[in-house]
């Protein structure tokens, strides 16, 4: 979407409703804010995470304002997984660019032992245990979270080396009952489960993204309940619709959102000549 003309038509600074919104324009639930704060707890003795909850209730939002509070933190050294879905060796290959350890696939011994020191050496002089962050954990192969389970503890499972937070939806709580993960689960420590929003919070989270984007007025009340109304307790289906909503006002160069718009967004009319057509048939 035209970032100039955001700015010129509505005084935006950016798109409210993009996916790429700048950390500040996150907003940051009670939950949230407690979770985090566990979590940053969490990193002085190290341990597993978790986030979960279905698509659209707000995980990948809660893990970039938790990965945003451990970066500002003193002495975090803070990696996140890309591609969740590798295999083991993949996998290792991964942690090494992420943690700057160069490790032979050959030789996944030799990766191991690399990692662990890399880690007892950041502990040792900080006391702060390195985070790993994996979104969309669901997709991690069951041997891959065995291999993170062993390689993030040392001295007979007495000493963790790293804080782990996995973040997925249902898939990842039915993947974590696996016999052979049953140990991984009895060691997370920290939870936040995501939930279906209710309209007072997704009419909060609407006013919030106008607000930080620079035009807290661009929509009509009557539009916003009827945007908060439509998106059946989901995060993602309220941006959506948004983003719809302002395509239709940018293209149209309203200078406020309103019903009309939705209106047109998901209702159209039907062109004249297509329905004389129809009426003839």
């Amino acid at each position: 979407m035209n970032g100039k003309k955001l700015l010129a038509l509505w005084g935006l600074k950016w798109n409210p409703f993009g996916a790429d919104l700048p950390s500040e324009a996150l907003l940051a639930t009670p939950k949230i804010e407690s979770f985090a704060w566990r979590v940053e707890q969490l990193v002085q003795e190290g341990g597993f995470a978790l986030i979960s909850g279905e698509s659209g209730t707000g995980k990948s939002v809660a893990l970039r304002i938790v990965a945003q509070r451990l970066s500002a933190m003193r002495d975090v050294m803070v990696g996140a997984v890309e591609r969740p879905q590798s295999r083991t060796a993949d996998f290792y290959r991964e942690l090494g660019d992420l943690f700057s350890v160069q490790l032979r696939p050959s030789n996944r011994w030799g990766g191991f032992r690399a990692l662990r020191e890399r880690w007892k050496a950041h502990v040792a002089s900080t006391h702060i245990k390195p985070v790993l962050l994996v979104d969309e954990a669901q997709e991690m192969d069951p041997s891959v979270l065995s291999e993170l389970r062993i390689l993030a503890s040392s001295d007979f499972d007495s000493t963790s080396l790293l804080t782990v937070i996995l973040s997925g939806d249902g898939r990842l709580q039915e993947l974590l009952r696996r016999q052979d993960l049953v140990p991984l689960g009895t060691r997370i420590r920290t939870r936040l489960h995501t939930e279906a929003a209710s309209r007072e919070e997704l009419l909060r989270l609407l006013k919030h993204a106008l607000a930080k984007a620079g035009n807290a007025t661009l929509m009509t009340d009557a539009l916003m309940d009827t945007l908060v109304d439509h998106a059946a307790g989901n995060y993602r289906v309220l941006m959506t619709m948004g983003a719809d909503v302002l395509a239709q006002g940018m293209a149209r160069d309203v200078q406020q959102l309103d019903e009309k718009l939705y209106l047109e967004a998901y209702h159209p009319t039907r062109p004249l000549a297509a329905a004389k057509k129809k009426a003839r048939v």
